[in-house]
């Protein structure tokens, strides 16, 4: 059911003495619209203020992330135990291009995906440096990341960290030149 004043027509408008002038209407329609957009924005400020994490729906820290250069940057280093790279999107994207020596086991959004990344998981130590990515699409809409992260995370992991592609694999490693491996 909608409104009452969502269903006006010309003839309730004629009634009300304001088709006189496009600038009537516009007055008239920017009157009734203002105090129902300013309460939309109170109402939005009350509920972030009572629920100030509502939107935060990442299971990592800022302490827990990596962005590509500073990735390029530690890949680059001899150091022992060497960073661990595990791509968690889709195998047909890790053929294509995949940050050199990253691994595959399992897409982050299904469940045989988390499975596989468990099972290779529980075969390291918990303190190995582990950096997922994915990038199949904007980070904020990403399914396979998330799920992956939060699965390793419970497993006690302790220098787990998620790389930082915020529009894309190919947006924010490829084209920036940074170094890439094709094939599986």
């Amino acid at each position: 059911m909608q409104p009452e004043n969502m269903s006006w027509t010309c003839r309730d408008f004629r009634l009300l003495g304001i088709i006189g002038s496009m600038k009537s209407i516009a007055e008239f329609s920017l009157n009734k619209l203002q105090p129902v957009f300013l309460c939309a924005v109170a109402s939005l400020g009350s509920f972030a203020a009572e629920f100030p994490n509502a939107a935060a729906t990442d299971p990592w820290t800022a302490a827990q992330t990596v962005k590509p250069a500073q990735l390029v940057v530690e890949l680059q280093q001899e150091k022992d135990p060497h960073v661990l790279v595990i791509y968690v999107g889709v195998r047909t994207l890790y053929n294509g291009a995949h940050i050199p020596g990253a691994v595959f086991y399992g897409s982050g959004s299904t469940e045989q995906g988390i499975n596989e990344l468990k099972k290779y998981a529980a075969s390291l130590p918990k303190n190995s440096d582990i950096v997922l990515y994915c990038g199949c699409c904007p980070l904020e809409k990403c399914p396979n990341l998330r799920p992956a992260f939060q699965a390793l995370k419970e497993m006690g992991f302790a220098r787990l960290r998620a790389l930082i592609l915020p529009t894309s694999f190919n947006a924010d490693w490829v084209d920036k030149g940074y170094p890439v491996q094709k094939g599986g």
